[in-house]
Order: C-alpha cells, then sequence, then structure tokens
C-alpha cells in the first residue's frame, strides 16, 4: 500500500456474467424451469421469477459449424477452400474471406462440394430437421386396380319368348304371373290354332292310313308342318301314340328361368309373332361396365374383374371381362366392357347399379419406387439418389405402370438403389441454388446438374 492513498476496491468477475458475456446478448428468454416456454423480451413466471435468458452461442443448433477461413490450415490434408458464396443465398462469390454489408461472413465453398455431377450435400442437421427418409428400390408386383361403374344386363343368348306362328286363341293360362320362375318342359297356357288342328289331323292321315309304304314321304312333311307352326314336340309325340287330334295344343316353357313379360290372357286372340311371355334365364348375367376412355389401353378380354353391388355390401362377386365393345361414347368419352357372373341365388338383378374392379397386374413383379420419390416436370422424370454421408445425386428414370403407391422404373435404376421418398423437393431446391451460384462464379455459364438450367423439376404431389 501507498502511503497517502486511499485503498483502492478490488474488481471480482462473476464466471457466470463472463460466459454471457463472450456468448453475446441474449437471443431469446426460455421458462427457468425448462418447460416449452419463450419469450422474446425479459418476462416473469406467474410466481415472479424471471426468465433465464438464451445468448446465442447457448442455442441449440444442428447445422455444422461454418469455420472462419483463418481457421483452416493451409496444408496438413484438410480440403481446401474453393471460394466463398453470400450467406443470404445471392449470385455474388468472392475468392478471398469477405463479409456482406450486414457483417456476416461468406460461406466457404470446399472442393467437391460442388461436383459437375449435379449433387448436393446436407448437414446431418439439416436432413434430420427436414425429414429426409430414403428406401431402395425393389422388385415388386404392382397392382393397378382400374375402378368403373356399370349396370347389370340380361344375356342376350339366354333370353326366349312365346309368340304364335299362326292365328290362335288362348283358352287357359297356367296360373304363372310376371317374375315367376318356371322350368323347361313346364305349362304355360293352352290354345287352340285352326291352322295347328288341321296340319295334325292332316298328320294324323298319313299315319293311320294302310298304304304307309306309298306315302311315307308326304307323312313325313306333315310332320315338318307341326314342326314349321312351332308345334312342341310333346304334343306331336302324344298325337302319335294316341292317334286323336286335340282340341286344344298345351304350350310349354322353352327354357328354364324367369317369366319377364306376359301378355297372354284367357280368350283372346293372338295373331302371328304376338309375343306371349317372355322369359330369361339369369343364372348367368352380364355387368356391362363403363370404362374411362385412359384406361382402355390396360385392359384385355380375360383379365379378372371384381364386382361389388351397391345392394349387397361387403360381398363381391368374380367373373372376367368377355368381351371390349368396339366404340366409344364420345359424350361421357368411355367404352363398354362386359363381365360374365354367375348367379345362381338371383341377388342380381336386371339394371342393378355396380361397382367393377378390373385388376390389371400381370403377376411379375419389376423394378419400383415409391410414388413420393418421383420429381416430374411433365416432360421429364428423375429420382435422387442417397450416395450416404449427406450426399444425393439426382438421376433421370423412365417410368412405367403405377398402383397401390408404387411407380415401375423402366430405365435408370438398378435393384438396391437407395432413392429419397421424402422431402426431395428441399434437396432439389438446395441443388438448384446450388447450380445457379455456380454459374455466376464460373465465367463458362450455368452447369448441368441433372435437375436445373432451362426448367426446374418440382416436387410431385
Amino acid at each position: 500500500m501507498i502511503r497517502g492513498v486511499p485503498p483502492q476496491p478490488v474488481a471480482t468477475v462473476n464466471p457466470s456474467a463472463a460466459r454471457a458475456a463472450e456468448a453475446g446478448p441474449p437471443i431469446y428468454f426460455r421458462d427457468p424451469d425448462g418447460r416449452p416456454f419463450y419469450s422474446l423480451t425479459p418476462k416473469k413466471t406467474p410466481d415472479g421469477r424471471d426468465y433465464r435468458a438464451v445468448p446465442a452461442g447457448a442455442d441449440v443448433s444442428f447445422d455444422e459449424p461454418e469455420r472462419p477461413a483463418e481457421a483452416l490450415p493451409a496444408a496438413g490434408g484438410e480440403r481446401k477452400v474453393k471460394y466463398y458464396r453470400n450467406p443470404m443465398g445471392l449470385a455474388d462469390t468472392s475468392p478471398v474471406p469477405k463479409k456482406d454489408s450486414m457483417g456476416m461472413d461468406y460461406i466457404a465453398v470446399y472442393e467437391g462440394d460442388d461436383s459437375d455431377d449435379g449433387s448436393v450435400t446436407l448437414s446431418p442437421g439439416k436432413i434430420q430437421r427436414t425429414g429426409v427418409k430414403s428406401a431402395r428400390a425393389e422388385l415388386r408386383r404392382i397392382r393397378t386396380l382400374v375402378r368403373a361403374p356399370g349396370t347389370i344386363q340380361l344375356d342376350e343368348r339366354r333370353l326366349s319368348v312365346v309368340a304364335m306362328r299362326a292365328e290362335s286363341y288362348v283358352q287357359r293360362v297356367a296360373d304363372i304371373t310376371t317374375g315367376s320362375r318356371v322350368t323347361r318342359g313346364q305349362p304355360l297356357m293352352e290354345i287352340y290354332s285352326p291352322a295347328v288342328s288341321s296340319a295334325a289331323a292332316e298328320y294324323l292321315a298319313t299315319i293311320t292310313s294302310k298304304a304307309t309304304a306309298g306315302i311315307e314321304p308326304y307323312g313325313r312333311g306333315a310332320r315338318q308342318r307341326l314342326m314349321n307352326l312351332d308345334v312342341p314336340e310333346p304334343v306331336i309325340a302324344e298325337i302319335e301314340r294316341s292317334r286323336t287330334v286335340p282340341i286344344a295344343i298345351q304350350w310349354s316353357a322353352p327354357r328354364d328361368g324367369i317369366v319377364l313379360q306376359r301378355t297372354a290372357t284367357e280368350g283372346m286372340r293372338a295373331q302371328p309373332g304376338d309375343v306371349l311371355f317372355r322369359i330369361a334365364d339369369v343364372s348367368l348375367v352380364w355387368a356391362v361396365v363403363d370404362l374411362a376412355e385412359r384406361d382402355l389401353g390396360l385392359v384385355a378380354v380375360g383379365q379378372p374383374v371384381m364386382v361389388r353391388a351397391r345392394s349387397y355390401p361387403g360381398r363381391s362377386f368374380d367373373g372376367q371381362i368377355s368381351v371390349i365393345y368396339p366404340q366409344l361414347n364420345k359424350e361421357t368419352r368411355t367404352a363398354r366392357v362386359r363381365v360374365e357372373l354367375q348367379n345362381a341365388d338371383l341377388a342380381l338383378l336386371p339394371d342393378m347399379y355396380v361397382d367393377a374392379e378390373i385388376d390389371t397386374g400381370n403377376g411379375a413383379p419389376v423394378l419400383s419406387v415409391a410414388e413420393s420419390a418421383v420429381l416430374d416436370t411433365g416432360s421429364r422424370q428423375a429420382v435422387l439418389i442417397d450416395k450416404g454421408r449427406g450426399r444425393f445425386e439426382p438421376r433421370e428414370v423412365k417410368l412405367g405402370r403405377r398402383g397401390e403407391g408404387y411407380v415401375e422404373i423402366r430405365d435408370g435404376l438398378a435393384e438396391g438403389d437407395a432413392v429419397v421418398t421424402s422431402a426431395n423437393f428441399l434437396i432439389d431446391a438446395e441443388s438448384n441454388l446450388k447450380a445457379a451460384l455456380r454459374g455466376f462464379a464460373d465465367p463458362g455459364g450455368l452447369h448441368n446438374t441433372g435437375l436445373s438450367g432451362d426448367e426446374t423439376v418440382g416436387a410431385k404431389p
């Protein structure tokens, strides 16, 4: 101590304050208990405690820190700095370290980071934040389902009508109405026809004559006349057996099926060609499906089809394509496809609405990736290859069929290649930015990155 000089107070340094000063001014304030509450200005908790200041140096960051140029050794095996780019992404580069107008250091670009193969390298922190995910291209069966509406129609080959070929009178009608189910040979009505009775009498005369040898050909002609009048075979056999001509002839059903129409009434006069009954076999029906024009090239005769009727939720009917109609509806731009369906329990009714699913897959596994992995401009398609260690490379591909969230790759990839399936549009944007910066830095012009240039590959929605 110097005599006559008062003692000076000794300055003490608070270690925490010194660390805070070194870390810089606070950038935000957070809850003192570590709960997820933050504030941009000083704040207090409900019990009166101050929020804790968080300086820039104490903030959590997943980015790899940028090393200043002065800290990079000139030798020793480390990568060499090629140039420095603007920290705000502006088209400005510098061969030496510099600062922008706001005092921010230019970012060093090392040799290999701006390779001409179009690849881009991301830090682990950026990959984690953007949610980049990759999956390998694999062989899988792509099941492409074509869905289309349709209606149930009767099989044209299983329809029959009961009509007279000569003037007739209906004497009696069986207890059969529209909607009744009939079997082949079941009696429908009794009719009297002068033409049929005359032909039956003529035929009977020929078969009962004593001189059958001389008139046998004429007898065959008389029987043929009855057949031409559509007389049922059992009636002709009964004439031959009983040697009598019936007054009323019993008419029977020509097939098993459902009576769709009955116009016969007792006592009516039927002219030749009048339809008295209309019968359809509905054990086999058609589903006529209206297929969109764009899907016409995916279907072929013989492909399996699953049909669901809106009247029976949870139930399906299996069939296959039998006919593709050779015409297009110009108003709806749809083509008709016919599917044959078994209908043993008669659940499917004519004109019923159905929904069809046509499996257009061929069963053979093909190389495929997730649809989200494809970057599509409309004229070009590309994927991003994950080369590992944060490096991604664009590659143009040719696509095939799509289905169930996957797309076939016909060219450009090999089995096992890892492709980016999530956040690929962010990597694409980073690649485009790098290409632009290289274009301004390179006197020769813009490099070809595979994704950048005169068109930008946008993310597939």
